[in-house]
């Protein structure tokens, strides 16, 4: 399958650039672009606001006449959404921003906040030029701010390091909390333990042996338990002396004893029912 795309076109032999003809234009033509609002504005005709990001079809040209440095600064044009009134705007390579030029006017210009501040530095200089007393005045006033700004700065560390104490500290209570039920829990079990312990020791601790009187077993005929350290219970036969354990051997094993068997009672010629049978003789 051929490609779709031409990427080599054919010149023929005669081909001769210089005798195409240029297309005449005028030297500033507008382009339509596509584009966003740099920044929110407001109609100066009808007050509609245009916010920063507005999409809009606009056209483009360069200003005549206007550069910065030799960069270009090229204008827009744009409408009102409400009212398709013209509004122009174009670049700002000093201060790398837009500039509102017609038909609107910007809702914000951060440049004049910078103004305010250098004209208000410049007034409190040539007041304090020809007047002693107001410098003394500012410096007073600046110490005073300074000492305001570490006051609050001095307290908000302490509020800091108190909240990370009582973090700690919360930490630390939780921690001996979690300690003393840990405790409380091995106490409850010990005391269970103990009492199964007394339980069983009450239950198994003496078992009277049978063989006591032979000598074969302990002085006082007495037979003493104890529970082993892995909590299992041992075998019942292990609990009991040599003795008994022969005595249980043995009378477990006895020879087989022959059981009489009943007679069979005589019914003196009477059937079950009681009625006497009478046997006739035979003829002789």
């Amino acid at each position: 399958m051929s490609e779709r795309k031409v990427l080599n076109k054919y010149f023929p032999p005669d081909f001769d650039p210089d005798l195409i003809s240029r297309r005449k234009g005028t030297k500033n033509s507008q382009q339509v672009v596509r584009l966003m609002a740099p920044f929110s504005m407001r109609c100066n005709t009808c007050g509609e606001y245009i916010y920063k990001g507005k999409k809009f079809n606009a056209r483009k040209e360069t200003v005549e006449g206007e550069d910065y440095l030799g960069i270009k600064i090229f204008r827009f044009y744009i409408k009102c959404t409400l009212c398709s009134a013209e509004i122009t705007f174009k670049t700002d390579p000093k201060n790398t921003d837009y500039a509102a030029e017609h038909g609107a006017s910007r809702n914000f210009e951060p440049w004049r906040d910078e103004t305010a501040e250098e004209e208000d530095r410049l007034a409190k200089l040539e007041e304090e030029e020809n007047n002693p007393m107001k410098v003394l005045e500012n410096k007073t006033v600046d110490s005073k701010r300074e000492m305001d700004i570490l006051d609050a700065l001095q307290d908000i560390r302490a509020r800091n390091a108190r909240n990370e104490r009582v973090g700690h500290s919360d930490d630390l209570l939780s921690r001996l909390a979690m300690e003393e039920v840990e405790e409380e829990e091995d106490a409850e079990k010990k005391r269970l333990e103990e009492e199964d312990e007394k339980l069983v020791q009450e239950v198994f601790s003496k078992i009277p042996a049978s063989g006591s009187g032979s000598g074969s077993g302990s002085g006082d005929g007495v037979v003493t338990v104890k529970r082993k350290a892995d909590e299992k219970e041992p075998p019942a036969h292990t609990l009991l002396s040599s003795a008994a354990r022969a005595l249980i051997a043995s009378t477990a094993v006895t020879p087989k004893t022959t059981v009489p068997v009943a007679k069979k009672r005589k019914m003196d010629g009477k059937n079950i029912l009681g009625i006497k049978v009478v046997k006739k003789a035979k003829p002789s």
